[in-house]
Order: structure tokens, then sequence, then C-alpha cells
């Protein structure tokens, strides 16, 4: 019985390392739903305040679902800590954190220095909301309320404020009507 236990949550781990062929027809995920509005849940954060993605519209927004177990969302931790300090005014970055008690997220930021609110979602709504194939998924949510774009793994800070830059853009010139 324990053998089979820890054969299925290897298997089950094993989902936070793969990311999905963003070039394989059909891949589904996150980036997916660009465009789309995004959808948002109250959560109550590490602090015990109740949260959501829809309390920042008119924000642009970068929110990482992740867990402390996922590897690649530890490695992750210190790029999207340099972020959220960089970008302070300017982005809010919402950290999701997927299936795990708010004690178990909130001694992880702690160790970490993390500054950010951490929500905890320990049924996972976000993440079967915004199609994460695995850990860590990446969501840009525009001012406007919609989907920017997703990304499934693991981000670097180059490629944070790569992801972010089309929502930070002005907006075009608007056509006259005549």
């Amino acid at each position: 019985m324990r053998r089979s236990l820890v054969i299925a949550l290897v298997v089950l781990l094993g989902g936070c390392y793969s990311a999905p062929d963003p070039k394989a027809a059909g891949s589904g995920g996150p980036s997916t739903l660009a465009g789309a509005p995004a959808q948002s849940f109250d959560l109550r954060r590490t602090d015990g305040r109740v949260d959501s993605l829809a309390a920042h519209r008119g924000q642009v927004v970068l929110m990482n679902l992740w867990a402390t177990w996922c590897p690649p969302c530890r490695e992750e931790m210190p790029a999207l800590e340099g972020f959220a300090r960089a970008y302070a005014g300017r982005v809010v970055v919402l950290s999701v954190d997927q299936g795990e008690a708010a004690s178990v997220a909130a001694a992880f930021a702690r160790e970490r220095g993390v500054t950010f609110p951490i929500l905890v979602d320990e049924n996972q709504q976000y993440g079967r909301t915004y199609q994460g194939v695995g850990l860590p998924t990446t969501v840009i949510v525009g001012r406007d309320g919609h989907v920017v774009r997703g990304i499934d793994g693991a981000m670097t800070l180059e490629q944070m404020r790569a992801a972010v830059a089309p929502a930070l853009a002005p907006p075009g010139p608007r056509a006259v009507s005549r």
C-alpha cells in the first residue's frame, strides 16, 4: 500500500515538470485563453484577508499559480520576488498556492522573504479555470480584466518583464468616427 502511494505521488508530482509545446496544435493550457475575460474567485490570503483577481481590475496583474512541493516553482520564486519589487506600483503580483494549507504557503513565503500576496486555493479553482497543464503557471491580466497571456512553466525575470510589456504599453490611438 505504502509503495503504491509513493508511486502515485511521484506520477502526480511529475506533472509539475512538464510544460506543453506551444507549437503543438490543440495543446490547450493557459495560452489558449488570451483575450478571454479573466475569471476570479474570492480566496483567503496567508495573512487572513480575502483577495481575488477581480479586486485588482484596472491594474495589470501577473498571477502565478504554484505549490511549495514543486521544484520549478521553488526555483522561480526569487525571480518572482525580484519582479514584484521592480514593478511595484505598475504591476500587481498575485501568487496563488494550489491545494495546500495556508500555514504551509505562509511558512514557505516567510523563509524566502516573499513580500507579495499569496492567495490559498485549496480547491485549485484558479488552476482548473486557467487550464494550468503543470506548475508553475503564470497568467497576465490587462487593466480591462482580460487575459493578455498565459504561460506554463517557470519563468526568468527577463521573461516576466517581456510577458507584461504588452499589458503595460499605452493604448493605441482610437479611431475617430465621423
